[in-house]
């Protein structure tokens, strides 16, 4: 299964790309995504604790199942002031 991962700034700046396609097993979850983006990208390890999850233009929570052909984003939160 693939599934296309859009990076929040802040994932994207540290792998200089915005957007990754992770081949996920069949049946994964959001979290399982997590485990399989940090798996292949462990500079990403600390700021997908973070990471807040979008599919298909909502919040997504840690259960949801995904299909091939997704697109998750990771949004990181922003602080300012």
């Amino acid at each position: 299964m693939q599934v296309r991962v859009r990076l929040g700034t802040g994932l994207a700046r540290i792998a200089d790309v915005p957007a990754l396609t992770v081949e996920p097993p069949e049946g994964a979850t959001v979290a399982a995504l997590y485990g399989t983006v940090a798996a292949e990208h462990p500079a990403f390890a600390a700021p997908l604790r973070s990471a807040l999850p979008v599919v298909a233009g909502a919040h997504a929570d840690a259960g949801r199942p995904l299909l091939h052909g997704d697109e998750v984003a990771l949004l990181t939160p922003v602080a300012g002031g």
